[in-house]
């Protein structure tokens, strides 16, 4: 009777083999893209995925600066942090953070805000590295490039 019972197999953090991929951001929409990195890191493209363990897989994106959003909500988008004082609300808008010091940001926040919160989150979030040129110093682990804006075009419903 062993043969018809079905089992699952749980993936243990020793047995799982991390790959390396490499985005390219450039024109991107942040959302969509956010979507396919954070799929990515949690480990949810494997048939192994288990939601307790970090099966995930490191993601490589350049050029994170020229990521583009749609309609006005590059205006009209706003972002908000808070200082821990009283009435310590800051707000910034989309246009003001690609412009500044630190564009990735946007992107960071994006997939961090789609991943689980505690530990194991975390974990998976240190597996994203950001780039705003197309400069990178993860050559040695030859990350296998992904066409994201191919994988747009076929999942976009009548193309």
């Amino acid at each position: 009777m062993k043969a018809l019972m079905k089992t699952t197999k749980s993936a243990k953090p020793a047995e799982v083999d991390k790959k390396w991929h490499l985005i390219d951001a450039d024109g991107l929409v942040v959302g969509r893209l956010a979507t396919i990195v954070a799929n990515i890191l949690r480990g949810k493209h494997k048939p192994s995925f288990t939601p307790h363990v970090d099966c995930g897989d490191h993601v490589v994106i350049v050029n994170a600066d020229k990521v583009r959003f749609t309609g006005r909500k590059l205006q009209n988008k706003i972002y908000y942090k808070h200082t821990g004082y009283a009435g310590g609300l800051k707000e910034v808008t989309a246009d003001k953070i690609l412009e500044g010091r630190f564009p990735e940001r946007i992107l960071e926040k994006a997939v961090e805000r789609m991943i689980p919160r505690g530990p194991l989150g975390r974990d998976q979030m240190r597996a994203l590295h950001l780039y705003n040129g197309t400069d990178h110093p993860h050559a040695g682990q030859d990350p296998k490039v992904l066409d994201v804006a191919a994988m747009n075009r076929k999942n976009k419903v009548g193309a």
